[in-house]
């Protein structure tokens, strides 16, 4: 069988999920059946690094999004593109704009990771959109409830759409936290007698780390713990103010970004989640993988979706600080006994999620997509 070569877009291999996920559908792709291609806007991402050396890599001469259309599809017809695979509906967008310009025969799958919209303005947006996708083969949902979205607000026909969820490449995080290091400086965060609640994740309002930062003030009343915040954002200044307002800055750790997020996940007591809303919760798969166990809010679709409902990690209500403090202060309670089973659970529960499995699904939709005229 001839390779077919996919062209992956997105506008820079930075430290977000989407770029993370890339990441391992690139590395994990069969190579006696795919010759991948990956194109970004010229931006340089944290992940570049850890792309195999086999992936041709190009950057286009420009940032903006806008004047990235017609260079997208001088490429597209130089590579020979067959399908030209993109994430995030504003790439989306031009990804498939480029493909028409492109004047070839590839096809277009798109890939939906959030649950948008809401408001009106937001859902006549997401319309457009969905008018857009009528151009593309495929749209890979990244969960039900995301698809569930796509098609009640973009109006793209439900049998357009697979679901595949986020890959996690298990194997790797265990190499991460096996040679992974604390930073000198962070050492002496988790080497004392106290616990420690670790979050990640961007900080802004839809990851509600308020209401974790007050449930942390009421679980200290109870036991010695310190709360570690991993991620960068908008709301660094309030929610600092915010911890020194309830005076537990010294225990408030805000540590950024961390190219191994697993090494912190690892030692930690409990992962944390407080989202308003998740397309997957691709951190919380990785928090199983890691062998830390969860505490969630209700974050739909993804979050509970990934912990089926309660069944591998502790869930409460969004925004609502008692339940958060009570189940956080559940898990930290468990005998080892009752953490080792939680524990074991998680992992088999991340199987469902392993890299490997995860390609091989997109695999499946790359073929069929060009068998089907």
């Amino acid at each position: 069988m001839k390779k077919k070569r996919i062209l992956f877009f997105i506008y820079q291999m930075g430290a977000g999920g989407a770029a993370r996920t890339l990441l391992n559908i690139l590395n994990n792709l069969d190579r006696t059946k795919f010759i991948p291609t990956l194109v970004t806007l010229n931006y340089d991402g944290n992940y570049e690094k850890d792309l195999n050396p086999d992936i041709k890599f190009i950057k286009l001469k420009t940032k903006r999004l806008r004047s990235a259309i017609f260079p997208l599809a001088k490429i597209i017809r130089q590579e020979k593109v067959d399908i030209v695979f993109s994430t995030i509906p504003n790439y989306n967008t031009i990804a498939i704009l480029a493909r028409l310009f492109s004047f070839t025969r590839a096809k277009n799958i798109v890939r939906e990771a959030a649950f948008l919209g809401g408001t009106p303005s937001a859902n006549r947006k997401l319309r457009v959109y969905g008018l857009l996708y009528t151009f593309s083969s495929k749209v890979i949902a990244l969960s039900h409830g995301v698809k569930n979205n796509v098609v009640s607000r973009y109006k793209v026909e439900a049998d357009k759409i697979e679901v595949i969820y986020n890959p996690v490449d298990v194997k790797q995080i265990q190499k991460s936290i096996d040679t992974g290091k604390l930073k000198q400086n962070h050492e002496s965060i988790f080497t004392g007698e106290e616990k420690v609640i670790i979050s990640a994740g961007r900080l802004v309002d839809d990851k509600d780390q308020q209401t974790l930062i007050k449930a942390f003030t009421k679980v200290r009343e109870q036991i010695p713990a310190k709360l570690v915040i991993l991620g960068e954002g908008e709301l660094e200044a309030k929610l600092k103010t915010l911890a020194a307002n309830l005076n537990i800055a010294d225990d408030v750790h805000f540590l950024g970004f961390q190219e191994n997020p697993y090494i912190y996940f690892a030692k930690s007591d409990v992962f944390v989640l407080t989202s308003k809303r998740e397309g997957f919760g691709h951190v919380l798969a990785e928090a199983l993988a890691t062998k830390t166990p969860i505490v969630s809010t209700k974050a739909k679709p993804g979050a509970t979706e990934v912990l089926n409902d309660g069944e591998f990690g502790l869930l409460c209500e969004i925004g609502n600080e008692q339940q958060l403090t009570d189940k956080i202060l559940e898990s930290l309670n468990w005998t080892e006994e009752e953490r080792q089973a939680v524990v074991e659970k998680g992992l088999e529960r991340v199987q469902s999620f392993q890299a490997e499995t995860i390609v091989k699904q997109y695999e499946k939709v790359f073929l069929e997509t060009l068998e089907s005229n």
